[in-house]
């Protein structure tokens, strides 16, 4: 019954990218992951993929570490192009995370080794496009290569924050990824900031003065 469901709404994800695939040969989704830890890097992806099968390929939010590592795996056998861009939380405090995540995103399209005639972008369109591009609010729930793109983004991210934690032990982040939960907050008051905190963040603005 669950793998009935999770055909479905694979399915169903594709069937929003049909229309863009018959118009144009190459459709690229693109996702970001890390806009609101307090640590560490942006991360975005891009990725070509035609209609395949893909186990759990929806939002990554909504999906377990093992079923995301499972999609990952899967997008990277079958993804005609996968393109990741990465931005360092230093880049972050000088340019705004906002920022940061528009150039993590055209790094990431600038990887993709086929260039896509059309990018499907998860929210609003993106400012200094490469491409013709698409904005597809809640996109990372509607289309198939949004939906790769968030779970790439996202397992990329999760693997360097857990590389990481070894630098960094007194932190947490192999548990939390630099997001601010009860524990990374009083590890950040306890041994204040580490040199991957992002700070212009609050909470680490907070601990600083």
């Amino acid at each position: 019954m669950k793998r009935r469901a999770r055909r479905k709404r694979s399915s169903s994800l594709f069937k929003f990218d049909r229309p863009y695939i018959q118009r144009f040969a190459f459709v690229a989704g693109v996702d970001e992951a890390g806009r609101g830890p307090l640590a560490g890097p942006g991360v975005a992806a891009a990725v070509i993929l035609l209609p395949c099968r893909i186990p759990f390929l929806a939002d990554s939010k909504l999906l377990s570490p093992a079923q995301r590592f499972g999609a990952y795996r899967a997008i990277q056998r079958n993804a005609v192009a996968i393109g990741v861009g990465v931005v360092p939380h230093d880049d972050i405090d000088r340019i705004n995370i906002l920022q940061a995540t528009y150039l993590a995103m055209r790094l990431a399209l600038a990887r993709l080794i086929v260039p896509p005639e059309h990018i499907l972008v998860d929210g609003y369109p993106m400012p200094a496009s490469p491409y013709p591009q698409t904005g597809v609010i809640d996109g990372d729930a509607k289309s198939a290569c949004i939906a790769a793109a968030s779970i790439v983004a996202k397992v990329t991210r999760d693997c360097m924050m857990m590389a990481v934690d070894r630098d960094y032990p007194a932190y947490g982040f192999k548990k939390h990824k630099g997001y601010g939960t009860p524990d990374h907050l009083e590890a950040l008051r306890r041994n204040g900031p580490c040199a991957i905190h992002r700070r212009s963040f609050h909470p680490v603005v907070s601990v600083l003065c």
